[in-house]
């Protein structure tokens, strides 16, 4: 679920919600296009399956990048990025429950050195445990 595939509105999302059954949304940032990093000259590596998609190439991708433009505008009218407004709106939506949001890189090279600081910055971290489906009760 994305603002530029919204096709769970009517199915399976409303299922979904009166089963009381969990939706993860994957994406919600549409593989990239509503993070505001996009130009219509973009274009893709031969190995990114964007390359090859009908919804990141040609005249649907530049129709689409104008879109996000007047959601830029929109968001930063409310002192927010398009990437926040995106996922605001998709976690937002009855019955979505969680989104994963990826990033491919994050823009830091760590070096040897870097990853030893870390590991001796938190060398006397107490352990947190995360939730895990086996331990969390229905309530």
């Amino acid at each position: 679920m994305t603002l530029f595939r919204r096709d769970i509105e009517t199915d399976p999302l409303p299922y979904a919600r009166e089963n009381d059954i969990v939706v993860l949304v994957y994406s919600p940032l549409g593989s990239g296009l509503l993070t505001g990093s996009f130009i219509p000259e973009t274009t893709f590596e031969k190995t990114d399956w964007r390359s090859r998609s009908s919804g990141f190439t040609g005249e649907t991708f530049r129709h689409n990048l104008a879109i996000v433009d007047k959601h830029e505008d929109f968001a930063a009218d409310e002192g927010t990025s398009v990437s926040r407004l995106a996922i605001a709106w998709t976690l937002a939506q009855p019955g979505v429950h969680v989104a994963i949001v990826g990033a491919p890189t994050a823009d830091v090279d760590l070096t040897t050195d870097d990853f030893a600081e870390i590991d001796r910055l938190t060398a006397d971290a107490v352990p947190v445990s995360g939730a895990s489906p086996e331990g969390i009760a229905r309530a």
